[in-house]
């Protein structure tokens, strides 16, 4: 990327979350790759922008790591992940993945947080 390019552009946060129907590995997969689908759609990123991704999940998802799942969809394996248990709170949304990406966006890009599923309720401001 040249000097130029680099001015067009902006390190930016991306916040999202979804549910998974259940706690397989199948349920969780296809909620993760739902949920990396839309970041990528929504805010029209090209994948060499995508710099990091941290997931959170509710402690009644325990059947394998967002992060693992993601690395292996959509070519992102050069993305850094990480997988963190959300703090518990009673009355929380079940089955919940939530993310926070570090992204490179075009500096005139407006983000676009995705929130899909049971999760959509989170940020009702954001669907």
């Amino acid at each position: 990327m040249n000097e130029k390019m680099k001015d067009d552009y902006k390190i930016t946060f991306i916040r999202g979350a979804t549910t998974a129907t259940g706690n397989t590995v199948k349920e969780i997969e296809d909620a993760v790759v739902e949920l990396i689908d839309e970041l990528i759609l929504r805010n029209n990123l090209i994948k060499t922008n995508l710099l990091s991704i941290m997931f959170t999940s509710t402690k009644d998802l325990d059947a394998c790591f967002p992060a693992s799942i993601a690395r292996k969809c959509n070519g992102l394996d050069s993305v850094a992940f990480l997988d963190c248990q959300q703090m518990y709170v009673p009355n929380d949304v079940d089955f919940c993945i939530r993310i926070m990406a570090q992204v490179l966006l075009p500096s005139n890009n407006s983000v676009k947080h995705p929130y899909l599923r049971g999760a959509s309720k989170l940020r009702t401001d954001r669907c």
